[in-house]
């Protein structure tokens, strides 16, 4: 082979083989960044599990100290204790109603 020829092959093989090494390096990145994400994402979707779930177990902590109350005879509940607690058996019994819709908007 003449001298020009080998220089070319040469001349054309080091561009190749730089590009070829930093998209394998952006690759890399690419994917580390997309890993990184999807931990984030999961995490976050644990956190709002353990809220809901902490919201629903502070909602029925209320209820069954509300009805405690209640049945205490010199407890003099007023009627704010009463709508209170309709109202927290309604609200839970509307996130029920909307956890449901949810799982089957999931399922299909």
């Amino acid at each position: 082979m003449s001298d020009t020829l080998i220089a070319i092959i040469i001349a054309a093989g080091i561009p190749s083989a730089v590009i070829g090494f930093l998209i394998t390096r952006l690759n890399k990145k690419l994917d580390k960044r997309e890993t990184d994400k999807d931990a984030k994402e999961k995490a976050h979707l644990e956190n709002e599990i353990q809220l809901i779930g902490l919201t629903l177990a502070t909602l029925s902590l209320a209820e069954a100290t509300a009805e405690a109350v209640q049945r205490i005879p010199d407890a003099n509940c007023n009627g704010d204790m009463h709508s209170a607690l309709a109202y927290a058996k309604e609200t839970k019994q509307k996130y029920r109603e909307f956890e449901h819709k949810q799982t089957a908007k999931s399922i299909n």
